[in-house]
């Protein structure tokens, strides 16, 4: 029995230092860092998504202050929106792509809190300036004759400086939590997910109630639009337009309502508008011959409504939502992704900077015109 008991016990100490033996060399097998070649192979395309986004934003800037025509409260909207998404690009992605490459946080403790604030404030203002932007269209669409005299240049700066101010209060409350880290031991530089209530509240804030305004925002313009076509469809359309453009061009800027003539919005749901105006000035009109004409016309419009609707949603929601469900879950101890999830999903809202000036503006001829100008450079 005794011999038994004796090599029971070795057996033990034998298991015990084998535990011993895996555990302090399990970090070592973990710990697996990245080759030159991988590195370039994630910072070259960040770079080139950062390079795209800076001059993409860039060129709407400035298409928007050199171009008379642009110079519209939508537009200082659009101007705004492209600002936020050049911060974007300038300020928050050089140093993600150089904290992903790196592996490690060496910047300090002053830079990572300038940067995790930098980011959820701007990504955060990105993301309800497309909700000023969908109310703003809604508004224009559905009580175009009364807006008209509101959309004024002051109030599109009232709706920036609130959009701006929403950011901040959202982002900028882990400032006062976030424990202080040494210089030296710092290594990395990401957000904490310590505080549930926190976590609920900036991911509905910044996001999920945002989400819910445009789709319920465009939901309603689409009808809007699409009731519009169906009255066009059915009534007067313009006529005589060479004889009477002056006096047609008059009478909608006496209004201040949209005309055909002269609409130089930069909506992608222009056509929108335009069919509103059409409805709402009607002195100069005549029947249209053919009701299967009319019905094609009607249904073409429709089609392309939704089509542009389902590009600016689709981008939004593709681009935003993965994030925060993953936030949202693990703010609420549900998953705990890798670092090259998180990453990746990061970078995928990010993209949404690059997407905003090509589906804000491409559908626009004056922004069309105005690019082509600084291409030519004159």
């Amino acid at each position: 029995f005794d011999i038994l008991m004796e090599k029971e016990r070795l057996l033990l100490e034998h298991s015990g230092t084998m535990n011993v033996t895996n555990f302090t060399s399990e970090p070592s097998v973990l710990i697996k860092y990245k080759s030159f070649t991988e590195k370039m192979l994630i910072s070259f395309p960040l770079g080139v998504i950062t390079l795209l986004t800076t001059l993409l934003n860039c060129a709407v800037i400035v298409a928007i202050c050199t171009t008379k025509k642009l110079h519209q409260p939508a537009n200082y909207l659009i101007c705004s929106l492209a600002v936020t998404d050049f911060l974007v690009a300038i300020l928050v992605m050089p140093l993600s792509i150089i904290y992903i490459t790196m592996e490690t946080w060496s910047l300090g403790y002053i830079i990572c809190e300038a940067w995790l604030s930098l980011d959820m404030t701007c990504c955060t203002c990105s993301i309800l300036h497309l909700c000023v932007i969908a109310l703003d269209r809604y508004w224009a669409i559905t009580n175009a004759i009364e807006y008209a005299q509101k959309r004024t240049a002051k109030r599109a700066a009232i709706m920036i400086m609130t959009v701006w101010a929403i950011s901040v209060l959202i982002s900028m409350p882990p400032l006062f939590w976030r424990h202080s880290y040494s210089t030296n031991n710092l290594t990395q530089c990401t957000i904490e997910h310590d505080h549930i209530l926190y976590t609920v509240y900036s991911t509905f804030g910044a996001f999920y109630i945002p989400l819910t305004l445009i789709l319920i925002l465009y939901y309603r313009i689409y009808h809007a639009a699409k009731t519009l076509y169906q009255k066009r469809g059915s009534s007067r359309h313009l006529s005589n337009r060479s004889n009477d453009s002056q006096n047609s061009t008059a009478h909608c800027r006496l209004t201040q309502t949209f005309c055909v003539s002269d609409f130089s919005m930069s909506d992608p749901t222009m056509e929108f508008d335009k069919l509103n105006a059409t409805i709402r000035v009607p002195p100069f009109v005549a029947e249209m011959d053919e009701t299967s004409e009319k019905n094609q016309i009607s249904s073409s419009r429709e089609r392309k409504a939704a089509r542009i609707l389902g590009l600016i949603l689709g981008a939004f929601v593709i681009c935003w939502l993965p994030f925060f469900i993953k936030e949202l879950l693990v703010g609420l101890r549900f998953v705990d992704p890798s670092a090259e999830i998180s990453d990746f999903l990061t970078w995928l809202g990010y993209v949404n900077s690059l997407i905003n000036p090509l589906l804000y503006t491409s559908f626009n001829e004056d922004f069309k015109f105005a690019f082509k100008k600084l291409v030519r450079c004159k």
